[in-house]
């Protein structure tokens, strides 16, 4: 295929993913709520019911649950089902379809049946949303053997990750950072030379510290590691993507160059996929660490009101702050300065 390299936001390469992804496979169907006249809350399935027909992209009663068993029958049948859930908290209904069907299926039935359904979620805070629109329920998911759950930072990672994730034969939790939606890139959409939908990608170079994150919160770090340039730090910032499986291996590398870690999400601290992260890193890198690792996530609260939804996100000053803290250093929120 010939290279072809246009400038789209986010939301715009998740849809030119998905178009390539109906007319390269006649099996690949897409259901949800407002996805086909209204071309979804985001619009990022905005054009495809048009050019595609009402068979392929199916809009749904407001019934989680359903969407997802529907899935699971298409699944039976040989299509390979796109499900948006139109919010992140909304994904709770179709959890019981995700857990105890969806993800054992493929197990339970020893191999014989396979569940090619991805599963799209916007999700995490930052757009001034009511309660159910702002969560980050990731973990619940990366807990849950048999999914694969995947997150993207960029519009070409959400282009080439969105078509991965659709000829992928296990069932996929595919995570948007509704937040990021605007934001613009070049996007080639050959597919030549992408990395793996498990692997993570190191996107800021650096040799004192790794700063660990994905989703919203990688554009944050690396205008962290900017930021800490002028102090003469050097921060590797490490887009996990992945987050089951967690690209441990690519991790450690950065680890063991740097030898300090800090990992960074906005859900909630405790059960989070950092302390996981921290502890695994600790367990391969523990000879090389010159510091504890140090986490910086959301609050042990539920996502705040919209007014004050700012001191629950991670930011760059609080990035800073953990960065400070495993160089041995003290910081304020006004300035640096040495301990």
């Amino acid at each position: 295929m010939a290279t072809i390299r246009t400038t789209q936001t986010l939301a715009a390469a998740l849809n030119s993913g998905l178009r390539h992804a109906l007319d390269d496979d006649p099996t690949v169907v897409l259901l949800g709520e407002d996805i086909g006249t209204l071309g979804g809350v985001f619009r990022v399935t905005d054009g495809l019911q048009r050019d595609f027909g009402p068979d392929r992209v199916m809009d749904t009663p407001l019934a989680e649950a359903g969407i997802m068993g529907v899935a699971v029958g298409l699944a039976y049948r040989g299509y390979r089902p796109v499900v948006e859930i139109q919010f992140d908290g909304f994904v709770y209904p179709a959890v019981d379809q995700l857990v105890t069907q969806v993800a054992r299926i493929h197990y339970r039935t020893g191999g014989a049946v396979r569940m090619p359904i991805t599963v799209r979620i916007p999700y995490g805070g930052g757009i001034g949303a009511v309660e159910h629109h702002s969560e980050s329920p990731e973990a619940y998911f990366a807990h849950t053997p048999g999914l694969r759950v995947v997150t993207c930072a960029s519009p070409q990672d959400a282009h080439t990750m969105i078509r991965q994730a659709i000829a992928c034969d296990d069932p996929v939790v595919f995570f948007e950072p509704k937040r990021r939606y605007w934001v613009k890139g070049e996007v080639d959409e050959s597919m030549h030379d992408v990395p793996l939908l498990d692997r993570a990608r190191v996107v800021v170079e650096g040799t004192d510290v790794t700063l660990a994150t994905y989703g919203p919160l990688v554009i944050t770090a690396r205008d962290a590691a900017l930021a800490a340039q002028d102090e003469g730090l050097s921060v590797e910032v490490v887009d996990l993507r992945s987050l089951s499986p967690v690209d441990l291996d690519t991790l450690e590398v950065s680890v063991r160059k740097t030898g300090r870690l800090v990992v960074s999400h906005e859900a909630q601290g405790s059960g989070g996929l950092g302390a996981e992260i921290v502890a695994s890193i600790t367990d391969r890198c523990f000879d090389v660490l010159k510091a504890a690792p140090a986490r910086v996530t959301g609050f042990d609260t539920p996502y705040p009101a919209a007014k004050v939804e700012e001191h629950f996100l991670p930011n760059l000053d609080r990035m800073l702050d953990a960065v400070d803290r495993v160089m041995g250093r003290q910081h304020s929120l006004t300035g640096w300065r040495a301990s």
